[in-house]
């Protein structure tokens, strides 16, 4: 499969443009039917990092930003490996929050909700290349909609 190409502006503006005319207007949907929705504020914590390794993230990140297109193929790639995600607060794995990898460690986190009507919903959380934690989330796992419905 084909890496979709990395995106390369001067700006952080023209970043959050493309982020918010691409994702925010309507939801995304996965190669599993699954609409995804995707907040303007979700912004900088997909595109910033921390620059002292804590929660804050106050720096922005080239890598994550130049990546941008890839959140959208990724969800919508049927090849994707699908994993459940990690609850800190809990220590557990929780199959409402869905890891999508399909390029290298390049990772797109999505959380899922049921509708009134009993269909899968998502929100985008966050997307970043995991090159310290892709073997982990691989062993994490497989996420299945089975799961989800057992929640």
């Amino acid at each position: 499969m084909n890496l979709p190409s990395l995106v390369y502006y001067h700006t952080v503006s023209q970043y959050r443009k493309h982020y918010e005319s691409l994702y925010c207007s309507k939801p995304i949907l996965t190669f599993d039917k699954i609409p995804v929705w995707f907040k303007k504020s979700s912004f900088r914590h997909a595109f910033f990092e921390s620059s002292h390794r804590d929660d804050k993230k106050d720096k922005f990140s080239p890598v994550r930003s130049q990546r941008i297109d890839w959140i959208k193929a990724t969800l919508q790639n049927s090849g994707a490996m699908l994993y459940c995600g990690w609850d800190k607060a809990k220590r557990r794995y929780d199959p409402r929050w869905r890891v999508s990898v399909v390029y290298d460690d390049y990772v797109v986190v999505i959380q899922l909700r049921l509708k009134q009507d009993g269909s899968l919903k998502a929100e985008f959380r966050t997307a970043y290349v995991a090159d310290n934690s892709i073997a982990k989330i691989r062993n994490s796992p497989k996420w299945t909609i089975e799961m989800f419905q057992k929640k």
